[in-house]
């Protein structure tokens, strides 16, 4: 029967797929199969069509127009086969990725001797109980939610917006003591939806479900204040679980040993939000990854030409590059004393400050001026190091930033980074207010010390950073002020940090005990520049 444009035959059930007894899986009435399904059906659809145009190109009689015509058709049904065909082939990369983390959970599991990983469901209201961890990684079957990545994802956007498990995250208006702070939600969730070669968003909402478990919350409220924590056997059911997820992730090193911190007061993970006090921080491109290194792909751009009629087109095709980023691990002491008995909501405002300001402040640091041994690559120690294309331009006069410095810095940096919101200064508070003093000598500058500094120059952000050097006078090589796409900076955090209580501290002269005791903390984090063209560096003269 011939069909017209808008008809729809009546839906006919397929088969969509096997169980392990060997029953078909029926697709229900409205239902739609998986992508995967829907792109090999039409790609045999596709295979008909190419092969029905190709007779009519050869078919006896067809004017060159019809022909023409044809051609056109075919060149449309290949591009769309050729693009199918790459989707299929991403498609069944994650499926390859998401069997060999199952594969990698069963022999930990096999080594380990655990399978009581969780609880029976005691109903269909018990949010906690509802998702059984071991299918982690695993593809829904169709008759539970076990391996359903939406219902990971799900419950863990439901658990954000809980005042009394993530009310620390939410916007804060400024009171009386002006203090203010973002939402910090929103990226977080944006982060969950991520699925690619770098971040699995899946482990991380499940991770954010179990360590937000309240028997998982009590037995780390325990053991981050007591000696000797006793678990009830809900609290110890919860660690394991959690225990099990962060074998799930681990990737080169193992991850076992210590407490993870909860996803919700992790600065892994918290701080990739935006308004970090870091501010390299709150202008990189910020990647969390749940393996040990973040590989992409950077490209000068395509470069474009005219060209005469007919003639032949040249090879503007870019070079590609492929950056790597490695993770360090980076570690700290953290001393304290908290309550036992304090609620959560208080229990985690304040552990994350406690986290966050130590770590924040080692990252702010490194990310400046790392060598990348055993440490992040800083944005200095790259930009000093990069000599194809060379981006530093150097005083005109020795120890004086002068009105032209500024001027030539902003020139040499290309036009297409100039006008990106992510494009900013950055320098240290000493060498800002040297410019800020070019007012003396080029009516564009000011010398207002009413303001806490240049919020603004060439209609850019310019933030400091006092792990810069500062202006001197005289020759020397101090690197002053970045200018760039901040874009072009990349830090990867692996998610999860880890703690593990220290009960006592002693004397390292007389072996004595001091009464101190706190956490040892770790996690791991690499940056470095992935695209050199987008910065310029203005340095001190050296001779």
């Amino acid at each position: 029967m011939n069909q017209t444009r808008g008809y729809r035959p009546p839906h006919k059930p397929q088969i969509i797929g096997y169980r392990k007894s060997g029953a078909p899986i029926w697709q229900q009435l409205g239902g739609q199969p998986d992508e995967l399904e829907l792109l090999a059906s039409r790609q045999r659809e596709l295979i008909d069509l190419m092969e029905a145009v190709n007779k009519d190109i050869d078919a006896e009689g067809r004017s060159a127009e019809q022909r023409k015509s044809d051609t056109a058709t075919f060149e449309g049904y290949d591009k769309e086969y050729a693009e199918n065909e790459k989707r299929i082939g991403e498609l069944n990369s994650l499926v390859e990725e998401r069997k060999a983390r199952e594969q990698r959970v069963k022999e930990r599991r096999a080594h380990y001797g655990s399978v009581d990983v969780k609880p029976g469901r005691k109903s269909d209201n018990d949010f906690y109980n509802s998702i059984d961890y071991r299918y982690i990684g695993v593809e829904s079957d169709g008759m539970s939610e076990r391996g359903s990545h939406h219902t990971w994802v799900q419950r863990a956007e439901e658990l954000l917006n809980k005042p009394e498990i993530a009310g620390h995250l939410h916007e804060r208006k400024a009171g009386r003591t002006g203090e203010r702070r973002d939402n910090r939600v929103e990226p977080l969730l944006h982060l969950l939806r991520q699925s690619n070669g770098d971040t699995d968003g899946e482990l991380i909402a499940a991770f954010l479900v179990a360590t937000s478990n309240p028997y998982y919350r009590s037995a780390f409220q325990k053991a981050s204040s007591g000696i000797a924590p006793i678990f009830s056997p809900e609290e110890a059911r919860a660690v394991r679980e959690v225990n099990q997820l962060k074998r799930a992730m681990s990737v080169g090193t193992s991850g076992a040993g210590g407490y993870a911190v909860p996803v919700i007061i992790d600065p892994t993970i918290i701080l990739t939000a935006q308004g970090s006090d870091n501010p390299i921080l709150d202008l990189a491109r910020v990647e969390t990854i749940t393996n040990d290194k973040w590989k992409g792909l950077s490209s000068a751009g395509v470069t474009w030409k005219f060209g005469a009629e007919a003639s032949a087109a040249t090879d503007n095709s870019p070079t590609i590059a492929q950056p790597e980023v490695d993770t360090h691990r980076a570690d700290g002491f953290i001393p304290f004393s908290i309550e036992i008995g304090m609620d959560w909501p208080g229990f985690a405002e304040r552990m994350s400050d406690m986290l966050g300001s130590g770590y924040s402040e080692l990252l702010a640091d490194k990310l400046t001026n790392g060598t990348g041994a055993d440490t992040p690559i800083g944005i200095i120690s790259r930009l000093v190091a990069q000599t194809s294309p060379d981006v530093s331009t150097e005083l005109a006069t020795a120890g004086v930033i002068a009105p032209g410095d500024i001027y030539d810095l902003w020139a040499r940096l290309p036009q297409r980074h100039r006008g990106r919101q992510s494009t900013a200064f950055m320098s240290s508070t000493k060498t800002q207010n040297s410019v800020r003093q070019l007012g003396t000598l080029d009516p564009n500058f000011t010398v207002d010390m009413t303001e806490e500094g240049i919020t603004r120059l060439f209609g850019r952000r310019y933030p400091m950073n006092d792990y810069f050097d500062d202006h001197a006078s005289g020759t020397g090589t101090q690197e002053l002020v970045v200018a760039g796409n901040w874009q072009g900076f990349l830090v990867a955090q692996r998610a999860g940090m880890n703690i593990e209580f220290v009960p006592m501290l002693f004397d390292v002269t007389n072996n004595r005990p001091t009464g101190q005791r706190g956490w040892f903390a770790w996690a791991r984090v690499g940056s470095d520049v992935v695209d050199p063209t987008a910065f310029q560096l203005l340095t001190n003269r050296s001779a």
